[in-house]
Parts: C-alpha cells; structure tokens; sequence
C-alpha cells in the first residue's frame, strides 16, 4: 500500500459502504467464533480501523504494519501495541499467544501466502481461530489489482490449498459482495479489452447509493450465517489449526 491509497484509506474507512460492510462481516464472525475477551492480532492494520473496532468490543489487541506511516495513525486513534514489522517475517507474537488473528485483504499482495500463513499459525492458540478476507473471481484479475499491488485473485480452491501448506484447515467459507458482481464483471471486462490503466482508488457513489449498497451487503451477511454465498467478489474465511 502506498501512502496516498493509506490516505484514501483513512478519509473512507467509517463510512463507504465496502470498508463498512467488510468490517461488519468481521465482527459477526468474531462473535460468533470468539467472543471477547481475547487476545488478538492483526497483520496489516491499514489505518487501523477494524483494530481499534475490536479494541472496542473488548478484545486485548496488537498489529504491525510494514508502513511506518499506518502505525503512526494507529497510534494516533489510541492503538498502542502495534508496530512497524514485516509480515513476511515470524511475527512480534509468543508462540500459541492469540486467540485471533486477522487478515483482512492481505495474502493477494505476497508472493508465498503459505509461508505467511504459517507465521499466523504459529502465534495462534491451539484453540485460535484466523479470519480473513481475499479478493475472488480469478478471471477478473485486471489493472484494479495491478494497481493495487495484488499477486493473485483467489478461488475457494487455492484459499483452501494454501491454508492446507500452512498446516491450517478452512472452519467456514464464504463469498460475500455478490450483488456487485455483474457490473464488476462487464466494468472489469472492458477495461481489459480497451486496455484501460485503472487507478487504485475506490470509485465514489452518492449518499443514497452508498447506503443502498450497505443495505445490500447487511442483507447477504446475515444470509451467510444459513448458507455459504456461492459466487461475490472476495471470500471470507475462518481457519483453524
């Protein structure tokens, strides 16, 4: 992430409808497999919103960051315990440590999301539990995720196979922001055809369109919890030892 997407980040987070249903995803999913209090990490805090949320709620929290400049703004929000580290590397954490970790849209930007995924395992509890998020629909890699420094688009497949290499099994899958798939899929096609560059900026929509799709996803996040969404744009997952 460079700083002026971390900018973007930080002006966008409590309010556009992806970071808000993406964040409420999460929290749905903390509660329903580990509620408070526990302990929680994050790798990739971004602007540090979704830490300082399960602050929040009750969980003893930590993350690192690669960007000097994300931790800086964590810890402008209150978030003392997170640091400047490269999520590559064995992570700041004691073995067996955290109750949770999170991952929320980071293993599409690393070359080995096995090798990362085996540094989360280590710090987790053997009763831990791992959320994350991942861009889906492997046919619709285009400039969106060059621009945002993506490696891949995930299927449920290559999700389940990495986690597998990171002695990790997927607990619970599903996609979510399925009803933006259509337009993304023509949008995403003609870029590719035309050749279009895109930059790595979330396109602005109105306010009623904006609370029109946060509608639409609080209506598939609670179907998730009766069924798996077959087909969106990102999978969420949970992982366990």
């Amino acid at each position: 992430m460079d700083a002026s997407h971390l900018e973007e980040l930080a002006a966008l987070e409590n309010h556009y409808w992806w970071h808000v249903a993406k964040r409420q995803i999460v929290v749905q999913l903390l509660a329903r497999f580990s509620p408070p209090p526990a302990e929680l990490i994050e790798g990739g805090i971004g602007a540090g919103g979704n830490l300082l949320i399960c602050k929040e709620m009750g969980y003893r929290v930590s993350g690192f960051d690669l960007m000097p400049e994300a931790v800086l703004h964590a810890q402008k929000l209150g978030l003392h315990e997170v640091a400047v580290h490269d999520i590559r590397e064995p992570w700041p954490a004691q073995p067996g440590a955290k109750d949770i970790v999170i991952l929320l849209d980071v293993l599409e930007h690393v070359e080995d999301p096995a090798h990362v995924l085996s540094h989360a395992a280590r710090v987790m509890s053997q009763e831990g539990v791992l959320i994350l998020t991942v861009p889906a629909v492997r046919f619709l890699w285009g400039p969106w995720d060059a621009a945002l420094g993506h490696q891949r688009r995930y299927s449920a497949k290559l999700l389940r196979t990495h986690a597998k290499e990171a002695g990790l099994s997927v607990r619970w899958m599903s996609h979510w922001n399925s009803f933006s798939l259509p337009p993304a899929l023509v949008m995403r096609s003609l870029a590719k055809l035309l050749g279009r560059q895109s930059a790595a900026k979330f396109p602005r929509v109105p306010s009623w369109l904006n609370a029109l799709l946060r509608g639409c996803a609080c209506l598939e996040r609670h179907l998730s919890r009766l069924a798996p969404v077959p087909l969106g744009l990102s999978l969420v997952g949970v992982l366990t030892r």
